[in-house]
Parts: structure tokens; C-alpha cells; sequence
């Protein structure tokens, strides 16, 4: 507790302004468990950025912390790309503070003589990925906590590519952050070196979004009735722009959730992947009868899809399902146009769903496998440049179409959603009949997410437990079926665990477990990156005969899960 009352007291410096020591006083006087939470650690400068709560102290979202995270980049910017004019473009979501935060942070990009587009107003995060591009810049920050709580804030960097800095980058800035006392933060605008960018950017960016996102000029956009809602995020400034642009005319906009709201009002959490926060938006589609219901989250770059079943109820889809017949109708089109020919990949993540590697490989394209998060995607795009890259998703509702933005793409997805809701309408088919369709091909995969919260220093350390528990002490046998193979990515190795062979994983170290039985039951475990859980994924899979067998399929599936989560007692 010394250790942190010490380090609580350096924030009572003049390196720190008023309403920052008053604040921190208070908790030195009133509060020692409050502080010790604030002061424990530093907020950690991580592999894309940083995430969390916001108010002041060390591990928190600040202008302190979001300065030094801005003067470690400008250092290493200054450093390692010799240009005469250097340049940042800076964009920011609908939470609390981001506009304020984003105009600290080109404070002090300006402050070091480096030029900084600055967004006018919120915007998406994958136009802030475009955007690096289209204006050639050297970096670019997007101020975001994604779907997290409303308390929540956070800092992502991307690099001149449009992607998430990855290595050798986010080690060279973690390392700059690092080094650097909060007094060397410059804090002084150059004001003629930031410029507030709007329109024309916006419009080269649904232009190629819709170029992108679109499957046919034969599709009937005009008959697809959508409920669209933007979760009081910032898509609302960019995807009814891009469906009205690409021809759909029977829109519909939630609008109790139309208004960008950093307290999210009217969900618990604004999350599509949680079926309650798209609750307003099916209770809307089922009083009009529309044909799907697309949510988007705040920053808008994942997309939850509900489309309607075999008996017409709405029914949400998971990120594995929506990428696999996304995916599918992109190949479906590329092969059309003549466009195979063995020099395509499609992109994907060690946790989501193998059926899409299945599919790709029908068409006799590679997929390219990752860890987890879209910057390794994004990676991949730049590290095969002699490969089309024709999409790529992950199980966590994201999906890029194209190399334009080189990150998980709400705007262009959800126009790719709607062309295949569209287009499989007008053939007598639906969205859901092509999903079962891949099902009846190759296999019904079922898959499965939970997500254990264990807060604080404590909780820190239960999850690291649970992870060295499943590491040292493997399981041998999951609902009856012998496990094969462990795969442990932070040890770079993959053993089977029948024959006691052990081979390397050639990819960069991860903290993730992965099981695999001889049946093809899959279970991984990673500690989330930005949120204080753990995280365990589920999937099974078996053959399905006809679509109408599908719903017996499933509920056997699902039964097989719950199994296996009390097996492991996850419950």
C-alpha cells in the first residue's frame, strides 16, 4: 500500500493539473480501496493500444495516460520514419470524453510537429482505417471502447497500412510509452498543424464500401425490407448513407437507439453479439415484417445479423455463421467473374469456426489462419501482397471484404449481409436456407462462447490459474471423446496427446489453449485483451442430411455443449 500511496502522490504534482489532484486527493482521504484499484499498475500500453475505465490515476483512461500512450508514439514516429512532414489521422466514437480525448491527443501529436487530420465530428473505425490510407499517413489513432460499459474508454493504434500496429511496431511504441515520465508530455497545440477533415473522406468511403460490398447489379435491392439500428453508436453517420447509396430504399432505423448516446440508454450493454441488445430492433422487424435486422456497436466495426428461420421467426445469427455465408457468397462471385485461380486467400482466427476453411476450400482457395483480432488479418493482406485477399472474419461478429479498410468493416458488411439477404430473397431462398444449404454440404458446425469475469488483482490471478490449470493438467477425454491434441500458442506448441508427438506452431505467442478430440470437438481458452474475463470457445459439429433436420441437429449440438461446459464446470 506504500508503494501505492507513493506513486498516487507524484499526481499531486504541478505535472498534473487541478481538477486532477483534487480528484486524487479525495482518495488518498477518503478512499484507499479506490485507490489502491487506480494505482495498483500502470494502464498497460498493450499490443493495440489501451482499454479501460476512465477517471484519474495510472490505470485509468486520462488525459495523462492518453498523452503518454501519444508522446511514445510521436517519439517512436520521429524515430523510425524519416519523412520531413510526418502524419496522424485521428478519429473517435460516441462515449464520453472521446471528442475531448482525441483533441488532447492531437495536441500533442501537433506539439511534436507532426501534421494531424482530425475528424470533425464521430465516425466510424473502420473510415479511420480507410482514412489512413486515403490520405497516405504514417499512422493513424481511433478513441474507442468498442462495446464496452459506458464507464469505459480507450486508444487504438493503427500503422501506414490501415492495420493495428503489430510486431515489430507495437513493441518498438509499448517501449517508448514505457520509458517516458508524464512530464515529458508535451501538452502544447501547434494549431496549424491539425486540420478537421469531414465529407470528402466520408464520401470516398461509402463510395468504396459500396463498390466493395456489393455481389451483383442483378441483386433487387428495392425488395429487401431492413431493420437497421445503430445501438446509439456512431454508424448512424455511415450505414444508412451506404444502403441508400447501394440502392436499398425500404430501410428502417430503430429510432429510440437512433441518437449517438455514450450511456446507452436502452440496452444493458451495446453489444450485438448479445441478442437482448437487438431486442428493440426484432420486436420492430417482426411489427413490419422485414427480412433482417442488422446492429451495429458503438465504434462500428462488428455487426450482429437476425434473419428469419424455417417457421419465420427472427432468429440472431452467430459471427461464425454470418462469416461462412458471407464468405461463401464472396467466393460464389469471385468464381463467377473467373476471377480463382489459386492465387486468392480468404482470412481467419484460431478461435472462430473451421467450417469457413471448409468452404474456402470447395472453391479450392487457401485460408489463412491467425490469432486472434483483425490486425492479424489486416497483417495477412500485407504480408502476401501477390494474393487477392477476398474476405476475412472472426467469431466476435467481425468481417472485412477487400483489402480498402484493413479492419473488421460494420459499414461494408452490413451492405454485404443485405446483398445475400437480397439476393437469396429474389431466388425463393433466404438468408437462413443458405446457411443450412453450406450445413448440408459439408457439416453442421455448432458453436459456442462464454465469458467468465473475474475483476481486480485478484481476478487477475484466478484466470491465470485456470489457464496454467488447463495447461499442466490437460484433459484426455471431452464428453466421452478422446482429446488428440493440445495446442498451447504461448508455448508455440501443439501436442498429441495419444501419441505424445509434439510439433511448433509458427505463429507469434499468444496466451491461448486450444483442445481438439479425434471427432473434431474443439475447445480454446484466452484471457480477453481488453476486458477482465476469461473466455472459453465451444465447437462441435455433425453431419446434416436435409435442412429440414436441422432444428433436431442444433438442439442435439447445443445439448452436446451444455455437456461438456458442466463436464469442465464452467457453470
Amino acid at each position: 500500500m506504500d508503494n501505492i500511496l507513493d506513486k498516487a502522490k507524484q499526481w499531486l504534482t504541478a505535472t498534473f493539473d487541478a481538477e486532477t489532484q483534487t480528484e486524487i486527493q479525495e482518495l488518498i482521504s477518503n478512499n484507499p480501496d479506490a485507490l489502491a484499484d487506480r494505482f495498483y499498475k500502470d494502464m498497460e500500453f498493450g499490443t493495440g493500444g489501451m482499454r479501460g475505465v476512465m477517471g484519474a490515476g495510472t490505470n485509468r483512461i486520462n488525459k495523462y495516460t492518453l498523452g503518454r500512450a501519444t508522446q511514445g508514439l510521436s517519439n517512436y514516429l520521429i524515430e523510425n520514419v524519416k519523412k520531413e512532414q510526418l502524419s496522424v489521422v485521428i478519429a473517435y466514437d460516441c462515449r464520453h470524453n472521446s471528442k475531448k480525448f482525441a483533441k488532447v491527443v492531437a495536441d500533442v501529436l501537433s506539439a511534436n510537429n507532426i501534421k494531424v487530420f482530425l475528424f470533425e465530428d464521430l465516425r466510424a473505425t473502420p473510415e479511420l482505417s480507410f482514412a489512413v490510407r486515403h490520405l497516405g499517413c504514417d499512422a493513424g489513432i481511433v478513441l474507442t471502447a468498442s462495446h464496452n460499459p459506458p464507464e469505459y474508454n480507450g486508444y487504438k493504434v493503427y500503422w501506414a497500412d490501415g492495420g493495428q500496429i503489430v510486431p515489430p511496431h507495437d513493441g518498438g511504441i509499448i517501449g517508448k510509452v514505457n520509458a517516458l515520465d508524464f512530464s515529458e508530455i508535451k501538452f502544447d497545440a501547434n494549431e496549424n498543424l491539425i486540420e478537421v477533415i469531414c465529407k470528402d473522406v466520408d464520401d470516398a468511403f461509402i463510395e468504396a464500401s459500396v463498390k466493395n460490398g456489393s455481389l451483383s447489379d442483378k441483386v433487387d435491392r428495392k425488395n429487401l425490407k431492413i431493420v437497421f439500428t445503430s445501438l446509439h453508436g456512431t454508424s448512424i453517420v455511415s450505414v444508412p448513407d451506404a444502403l441508400a447509396k447501394a440502392g436499398y430504399t425500404d430501410v428502417h432505423i430503430v429510432e429510440e437507439q437512433r441518437v449517438p448516446n455514450g450511456d446507452f440508454p436502452t440496452v444493458k450493454s451495446p453489444n450485438p453479439e448479445e441478442p437482448e441488445a437487438l431486442k428493440m430492433a426484432t420486436d420492430l422487424a417482426n411489427k413490419i415484417g422485414a427480412d433482417i435486422v442488422i446492429g451495429t456497436d458503438p465504434d462500428c466495426d462488428r455487426l450482429g445479423v437476425a434473419i428469419r428461420d424455417l417457421d419465420g421467426n427472427m432468429k440472431l445469427m452467430n459471427g461464425n455463421q454470418t462469416m461462412v455465408v458471407m464468405t461463401e457468397f464472396l467466393l460464389k462471385k469471385w468464381k463467377e467473374e473467373g476471377k480463382i485461380n489459386g492465387k486468392q486467400f480468404v482470412g481467419s482466427t484460431i478461435v472462430s469456426t473451421e467450417l469457413v476453411n471448409d468452404v474456402a476450400a470447395t472453391y479450392g482457395v487457401d485460408t489463412k489462419v491467425g490469432l486472434t483480432g483483425f490486425k492479424w488479418i489486416a497483417k495477412m493482406v500485407r504480408d502476401f501482397p501477390e494474393l487477392d485477399f477476398i474476405g476475412g472474419g472472426e467469431e466476435s461478429f467481425g468481417y472485412m471484404v477487400g483489402g480498402f479498410v484493413r479492419d473488421k468493416d460494420a459499414v461494408t458488411a452490413t451492405l454485404l449481409a443485405c446483398e445475400v439477404a437480397a439476393y437469396a430473397k429474389q431466388n425463393g431462398s433466404s438468408f437462413y436456407e443458405e446457411l443450412l444449404a453450406i450445413y448440408v454440404k459439408n457439416s453442421y458446425y455448432k458453436e459456442h462462447l462464454i465469458s467468465i469475469t473475474k475483476k481486480g488483482m485478484d481476478g487477475a490471478a484466478e484466470i491465470q490459474q485456470m489457464l496454467s490449470d488447463m495447461r499442466n493438467n490437460p484433459l484426455t477425454e471431452i464428453d466421452g471423446e478422446k482429446v488428440e491434441s493440445l495446442c498451447d500458442y504461448d508455448a508455440s506448441t501443439k501436442k498429441n496427446l495419444i501419441t505424445g508427438e509434439v510439433t511448433t506452431i509458427d505463429l507469434p505467442k499468444s496466451n491461448v489453449l486450444i483442445y481438439q478430440t479425434e471427432s473434431g470437438t474443439r475447445i480454446a481458452a484466452r484471457p480477453s485483451g481488453t476486458e477482465p474475463k476469461i473466455k472459453f470457445y465451444f465447437s462441435v459439429n455433425t453431419s446434416l442430411d436435409t435442412k429440414e433436420n436441422a432444428t433436431s441437429i442444433e438442439a442435439a449440438l447445443d445439448a452436446k455443449i451444455q455437456r461438456i461446459i458442466k463436464e469442465m464446470k464452467l457453470n
